[in-house]
């Protein structure tokens, strides 16, 4: 085990009940604390870092620590750190003592004019949050984590960036998280097909462990798959799901969500956000932490839930969510470090291109435009495709004035500078909160003669259309779920429109078969009343930055639905009883591969959309289904698992991975 691990490991369990000890007076003194700082740099500064929460063990101060451990008594605290030092037996008690001290001062608490000691009445009486008024050294999280030199990945360790750029072509890897750089969810596999799909069997289960939302995405390289919870980071054996290693990140800031969808990978660094606004790098053979800087900022809301995209020495990804008031953007970050090396804001600063369509007459928080889902990105031209969601307030497009660029916007950027190279808003004026969140798949297509690059864009408002990357016009738009009475702005006195806020496409989109030509979407079909809430009524304590408020109906249901890439015509749809939230897939093998929240793992004719194959995985499936081979045979990973609150059925699930082949 890592001297991290061992830190972690020793300081993270509660402590029992402890017995009555002697009532004596005092707390600690100014002198105990300076020698707990001489103790603690020399015994505990590799672990816990310079200041006390930039290392790579469990911080010891700021607003993460004292959220989740301040109500605690400095008797705890002095129990755990006599602990240490990891793989040295016991800290002497006088030792431990004055760490204890000086780790209390840290945090704000004042000194007095005896020294702490173990029978001292204030060790069990007080609480490790100083008193109101009182102010720590640092409550800021840290900027930057360094990890342990022995982190480094090997030199040589993939995948490389060529094998990224044909990633398109494997069918042992599943290399980003819908597949490749052009988001096809597509693999050249024909082990499995209609007429063998009946017999496919359970390989394995890995149950995750944490009991936090599941949409992960998983990422498979070289039978290895790798995986994530809200803050736990694994990777399994692909093909019998033994635990390879696991990694937790300990928040150093306020968590602004509950949802993270995966991982991108690249050189042996695997790279992850947090919701606490860090991006994370571990080692992949050894899930050793590498680095993790903080680049967005939790306390007004911004949080990484989407998996980066990595192309050459950049990692790219941008911070959800929306309603949170954030202005959003999207930055690229050095791999090796996470220094930030562009940043584009799509919305845009006052001065810059764009700014001009937001007017704002009434001087309200306005902003939006996170992002949450994974771009597309073609490496020949070095451009990504990045699907930028809502403006806000959701229901008031009257007070923010203008269209509110680039927000509901298809945005393609260069990847090597970050600079626009253009842009398509598909919602214009949104006043239902639709975001835009798929930009991808990227295909090529013959349009009346003439081979036409295309990405496609689809989102909460139902639609799928996908653009002509020369002219940017639409190819067509086809709806692939109940569209009603879109045209129409949602008033105060409410409104009956479909998709509702939670319809449409969400964090998973289309897949696309070159060989049927067709695009296979997952959707949820909701309707409801949309009320705009009164001028007046905004900005006040309570009301959010939605706008209004939103009544669905009883009824609800999904969709899968397959449509023609060329002519847009719609060739079969599978109809689900739940909103269909997780990932298609399918291969050249003529199947889709998807899942339903009740739990049933499906497998479909690509051609008909006959369903050939259901298996009830135990838990509801809204994250990732992805096919690889490994020891020469096709396997299909579902993951099934609650994918959050707003999706929650009389069965949860637990986080579970479920594999499957043939016999």
């Amino acid at each position: 085990m890592s001297k991290a691990a061992l830190c972690l490991a020793l300081l993270s369990p509660l402590l029992a009940q402890h017995t009555a000890v002697p009532a004596r007076t005092g707390g600690f003194s100014q002198a105990q604390a300076q020698r707990g700082e001489k103790q603690y740099a020399a015994l505990c500064k590799n672990c816990h870092g310079s200041d006390l929460a930039n290392g790579v063990a469990l911080p010891l101060a700021g607003a993460s620590f004292l959220e989740n451990r301040g109500s605690r008594q400095p008797y705890w605290l002095w129990r755990n750190v006599q602990r240490m030092p990891p793989g040295g037996g016991l800290l002497p008690a006088g030792q431990a003592l004055d760490v204890t001290a000086y780790i209390l001062q840290y945090n704000g608490h004042a000194p007095g004019d005896e020294e702490l000691k173990e029978g001292t009445p204030w060790m069990t009486t007080a609480t490790i949050v100083p008193p109101a008024g009182s102010k720590g050294r640092n409550l800021t999280p840290p900027a930057f984590i360094p990890g342990e030199p022995s982190a480094t990945p090997r030199q040589g360790a993939g995948p490389s960036q060529a094998e990224l750029n044909n990633a398109y072509s494997s069918k042992s890897d599943w290399l980003y998280h819908t597949h490749d750089y052009s988001g096809a969810r597509f693999v050249q596999s024909a082990q499995i097909t209609p007429a063998n799909a009946a017999q496919l069997r359970v390989a394995c289960l890995f149950q995750f462990g944490e009991q936090s939302n599941f949409q992960t995405g998983p990422i498979v390289y070289q039978g290895r798959m790798y995986l994530t919870g809200l803050r736990t980071t694994a990777a399994i054996d692909a093909r019998n799901c033994e635990l390879i290693w696991k990694h937790e990140w300990v928040p150093r800031a306020k968590e602004a969500w509950q949802f993270n969808r995966g991982v991108a990978i690249k050189d042996g660094y695997l790279v992850r956000g947090t919701v606490d606004g860090y991006l994370v790098a571990l080692n992949m053979e050894s899930g050793s932490l590498i680095w993790a800087r903080r680049v967005a900022d939790s306390s007004i809301g911004e949080a990484f839930t989407m998996p980066p995209v990595i192309f050459e020495d950049k990692i790219i990804a941008g911070p959800a969510v929306s309603e949170a008031g954030i202005s959003g953007w999207v930055g690229a970050f050095r791999l090796t470090d996470g220094t930030p090396l562009w940043r584009f804001n799509t919305v845009p600063k006052a001065g810059e291109p764009g700014s001009e369509t937001w007017k704002n007459p009434n001087n309200l928080v306005i902003g939006g435009g996170g992002t949450w889902t994974p771009y597309a990105l073609d490496q020949e031209k070095g451009e990504v495709f990045v699907p930028v969601a809502n403006p806000i307030p959701d229901f008031q497009p009257h007070l923010r004035g203008g269209d509110n660029l680039y927000t509901n916007s298809v945005v393609a950027l260069s990847a090597r500078t970050g600079k626009l190279v253009w842009h398509r808003q598909t919602v214009h004026r949104d006043s239902h909160d639709w975001d835009l969140t798929q930009a991808g798949p990227l295909y090529q297509a013959n349009v009346g003669g003439r081979d036409v690059k295309v990405v496609v864009s689809a989102g909460k408002d139902g639609m799928l259309r996908p653009i002509d990357r020369e002219t940017r016009k639409y190819l067509y738009e086809t709806p692939v779920t109940t569209v009603e009475n879109a045209d129409i702005p949602v008033t105060t006195e409410g409104i009956h429109a479909c998709p509702g806020i939670k319809g449409g496409v969400a964090w998973n989109g289309p897949a696309y078969n070159p060989l049927t030509r067709m695009l296979y979407t997952p959707a949820a079909d909701e309707c409801g009343v949309f009320t705009r809430a009164a001028d007046e009524d905004l900005g006040k304590p309570g009301v959010t930055n939605i706008g209004g408020t939103f009544r669905r109906d009883a009824e609800r249901k999904g969709w899968i639905t397959a449509v023609d890439s060329v002519s847009g015509a719609v060739r079969w749809q599978y109809r689900s009883p739940e909103p269909v939230l997780a990932a298609v897939t399918t291969t050249s093998g003529g199947v889709v591969f998807g899942g339903e929240l009740t739990g049933h793992f499906l497998t479909l004719n690509a051609k008909t959309g006959k369903v050939v194959h259901r298996f009830q995985t135990g838990g509801p499936i809204g994250g990732g289904i992805v096919t690889y081979e490994v020891g020469g045979k096709q396997h299909v990973a579902v993951t099934s698992g609650r994918p959050s609150a707003f999706w929650s059925l009389k069965h949860v699930g637990s986080p579970t991975v479920v594999v499957f082949t043939l016999p």
